[in-house]
């Protein structure tokens, strides 16, 4: 189906969080909005994630009791990105944040809440808190967007449970007690009992949490306010008229259309960690071809900006946001990509070890962090491996990767080559190519200080970040176990990537500026087709959704002021 017009106010390219929220925002204002998404699904990267957003001094926390200030945002933030590039942008972000959440939530269906244990990476930083700067999606009842359910970018299978429930992070501790408590069992027995109606009408849950719901929301706000998408369409080229940017050439079926933008175009494609040329170009070399995002993220907002005269911010301290990610086969042959971004590597109990078959990092830190380490460790070469090394007691109690704790029979898994299973260290070490008396040394070394809770090597369990990844349950140190309990099992990781950080350069209004550091009129870009705001530093989660929301927000307002501005100078000529 082609758009509906040969003209609209604004075009969005691209479907995920920032496009959407631009054109949401746009919409709000009254503005006429076409999408054009190159797939046939809505949410992109975002619908799999976490859903985490990162707003500081947001005015949830100040509802929930929590203090935090700008003034200390920009303390966190000058220590953990103290590189003066795009300073303006970070101003602008922690200035109009706050603005952009109120917004979403008066004007769309955005809902957020603040998430009051969740500390910021670096809490031991001046100015970092230890919760409430990030929000997550409300819940979101699908049923809501009727047929339209079916464009919704579904999660990741490994994040769903029974072939399409899923889970609230806090419904996971009753999971794990069904049967040992009757609360749990009883509460369990309701979300299973709910999710079976569900599924005798829809494909797979409509009860939505963390990313799919912010997608989901989102969306619902395009649907309520009459915003044409257009599906499985790719843009061609940038419409031109003198030097700004009027319209798109959109090929869709076997036809191409030229379609006009009175106000202008919102670049939102989502990066290009896909795109094997542009990686070629930005990463080094020992980060490979793994990515966990959407595989239609090819660069396709910066080879468009470019050709209009974009300039790129390759200033990036990390052209990358990093996670350390697993692989594996799916069912139908696909490959799959699992980032271990929280859920076991600051377990106790489990260790990281290096192609020598040592130790490299402390197994605790932020997801970013660790696999910076895999990327230093690897010292430019490619494909070197990695590997998580844990015991049986481990694996029943936390899961590795994909596999979920209290899983009884593992020989899939095995047999598959996923995870590498042996009776003892050293046999272990064969096995992954190590020799086995340096891992057996290693794993030895560990213990002796694990009995006791201590990492004197790295201090795992240092920190309330750590700690709150651990297990609160195990003493004395949540972070910290001795490996003794045979058979023993090893998973191969890789530095994967969870979204780009060079992109377009922009300026407050997220206008996209030329070299010369004039802007380029009538196109935007948000999300991860903007440069990163924090130069590719990671220093808290949410960090690529929350500049998404804000910046989306801050150029559907510049759009829709654009255009107010234009009526009223229409009007004045026209009285005098």
């Amino acid at each position: 189906m082609m758009p509906a017009h040969e003209t609209y106010d604004v075009i969005v390219i691209g479907a995920g969080a920032g496009g959407m929220t631009a054109a949401a925002v746009a919409a709000a204002e009254g503005l006429r909005v076409l999408v054009i998404e190159k797939t046939a699904f809505v949410g992109g990267t975002t619908a799999w994630s976490d859903g985490m957003v990162w707003i500081p001094a947001n005015a949830k926390m100040k509802e929930t009791g929590l203090a935090d200030s700008i003034a200390d945002a920009v303390q966190y933030l000058s220590s953990t990105v103290p590189e003066p590039a795009n300073a303006g942008l970070r101003a602008a972000f922690l200035a109009r944040g706050p603005e952009a959440i109120a917004y979403l939530e008066a004007r769309t269906e955005v809902q957020l809440q603040p998430v009051e244990a969740c500390p910021d990476h670096y809490p031991e930083r001046l100015g970092a808190t230890s919760g409430g700067r990030v929000l997550q999606p409300v819940t979101f009842d699908a049923t809501r967007l009727g047929e339209a359910f079916a464009r919704l970018r579904p999660p990741l299978p490994e994040f769903m449970l029974f072939g399409g429930m899923m889970v609230d992070c806090l419904d996971i501790p009753h999971l794990c007690r069904v049967g040992k408590s009757l609360r749990s069992t009883l509460r369990v027995a309701r979300l299973v009992s709910q999710y079976a109606l569900q599924r005798l009408r829809w494909s797979r849950g409509t009860t939505l949490h963390v990313g799919n719901a912010l997608a989901a929301r989102l969306y619902a706000s395009l649907l309520a306010r009459r915003v044409e998408i257009l599906f499985s369409a790719d843009v061609e080229d940038l419409s031109m008229q003198v030097d700004r940017v009027s319209g798109v050439v959109i090929r869709h079926g076997a036809r191409d259309r030229l379609i006009t933008a009175r106000r202008g175009v919102v670049l939102a494609t989502g990066g290009f960690s896909h795109d094997a040329i542009l990686r070629k170009r930005f990463f080094p070399a020992a980060a490979g071809l793994v990515s966990a995002t959407d595989t239609s993220t090819t660069g396709d907002g910066i080879r468009l900006a470019t050709t209009a005269g974009a300039a790129l911010n390759t200033e990036a301290t990390s052209p990358a946001y990093w996670v350390p990610a697993s692989l594996f086969r799916r069912a139908d042959g696909r490959r799959g990509v699992f980032p271990h971004m929280v859920t076991d590597r600051a377990k106790p109990g489990v260790i990281a070890v290096n192609a020598a078959g040592r130790r490299f990092v402390n197994e605790a830190l932020p997801y970013h962090e660790f696999a910076l380490a895999m990327l230093r460790d690897a010292n430019g070469e490619r494909d070197r491996p990695f590997y998580l090394v844990c015991d049986r007691p481990f694996l029943w109690s936390y899961g590795l990767g994909r596999i979920r704790p209290f899983t009884r029979n593992v020989r899939r898994y095995v047999a598959g080559g996923e995870l590498i299973e042996a009776p003892d260290i050293a046999e272990l070490a064969a096995k992954i190519g190590i020799k086995p008396a340096v891992l057996t040394a290693t794993i030895a070394s560990y213990n002796v200080d694990a009995k006791e809770g201590r990492d004197p090597e790295f201090g795992r369990g240092s920190t309330i970040y750590q700690r709150h990844h651990g297990d609160a349950a195990h003493k004395p140190n949540p972070c910290v176990a001795p490996i003794v309990g045979a058979p023993f099992f090893a998973m191969r990781i890789y530095p994967a990537d969870l979204g780009t950080a060079i992109g377009m350069k922009v300026d407050a209004q997220v206008r996209v500026l030329r070299e010369d550091g004039t802007p380029i009129a009538g196109l935007y870009a948000c999300g991860n087709d903007m440069g990163s705001i924090t130069n590719g530093n990671c220093p808290a989660p949410g960090i690529m959704l929350g500049p998404a929301l804000t910046f989306g927000y801050i150029a559907g307002r510049h759009l829709a002021e654009g255009a107010a501005m234009a009526i009223g100078t229409a009007a004045a000529s026209a009285s005098v």
